[in-house]
């Protein structure tokens, strides 16, 4: 059977999770307007008779400014080395230049895709340049214009990876979908809520950490905690008599459900951690390893 590691990379808002989770037919990454919404590298495994595929969403690829961003950019150097095939993904409207340094700078050994994302509405003549401009590129095997978000060809772009991944037999038993622990879709779930929900500078300074989670038959407890920088920060994530963490509980407690498939009692609690983006303990207490 076809086996392999397939990774994801891109600049912030390229449409990496949008890709996996259409790639996966599942909801494994959390997705916003907002940039570096992915902090973790998330696997999804992909399993039929005749084929594994392990791919790997990555974060955005930035210039680190604090620790938080050189652990997220740890995790894609990790994804680059256990890869087999690279998918390099762009915004098909973004500056084609900017990508490939990027692309050239990941210094790939392995071979790479260019799929060139959310083409609807481009006109069939740029969508033809861009596929002869990264067609040029040393790095490249072949390029494929998608629009992850309606699917468009990600059924081809799904054929022509299983063509180029080797023949072995498959890393994982079962039909699981991921390697992580459910416990932590649960915070990626109420940390994108935090960033459909609050302005620009909250989602950034903003974590989740699940303290309990905890089975049963009828009912799911969690209880998380949300970290946040400054007590201002505090306020806000609260909003006044406490009405934006209930609309954030609200909201983030259905998705949990739909994601679990069993009725959840959701508790948030707001904490305080100064610098907690820039302390090594923190961020190894908060998953960031």
């Amino acid at each position: 059977m076809k086996v392999g590691f397939v990774s994801i990379f891109g600049k912030p808002n390229a449409g990496k999770s949008t890709l996996l989770n259409a790639l996966m037919g599942e909801k494994l990454a959390i997705v916003s307007p907002k940039v570096q919404t992915t902090r973790h590298r998330i696997k999804g495994i992909l399993t039929a008779d005749d084929y594994q595929v392990i791919f790997s969403d990555t974060p955005g690829i930035i210039e680190p400014r604090y620790k938080l961003h050189e652990k997220m950019m740890q995790a894609v150097r990790n994804s680059l080395e256990d890869a087999d095939l690279a998918l390099l993904l762009l915004d098909i409207r973004d500056d084609w230049g900017e990508n490939d340094v990027l692309f050239q700078a990941l210094q790939l050994r392995v071979p790479a895709l260019v799929v060139l994302n959310k083409i609807d509405g481009v006109a069939a003549e740029k969508i033809g340049a861009g596929k002869d401009y990264f067609g040029s590129k040393s790095y490249v095997r072949e390029v494929l214009a998608i629009s992850a978000l309606k699917k468009t060809n990600v059924p081809e772009l799904l054929s022509v990876v299983l063509r180029m991944l080797p023949e072995g037999h498959p890393f994982f038993e079962g039909d699981d979908l991921t390697d992580l622990p459910t416990k932590f879709f649960a915070s990626e779930l109420i940390r994108e809520k935090i960033f459909l929900l609050y302005g620009d500078e909250i989602p950034y300074q903003t974590t989740v950490l699940v303290q309990e989670y905890s089975e049963k038959s009828t009912l799911t407890k969690i209880r998380a905690d949300i970290i946040v920088q400054r007590e201002s920060q505090k306020g806000i994530i609260l909003g006044e008599k406490g009405k934006m963490i209930r609309e954030l509980g609200s909201l983030a407690r259905k998705d949990i459900e739909q994601f679990i498939g069993n009725k959840v009692f959701l508790e948030l609690f707001v904490k305080v951690r100064p610098k907690w983006r820039d302390t090594e303990i923190f961020l190894k207490e908060y998953g960031y390893i």
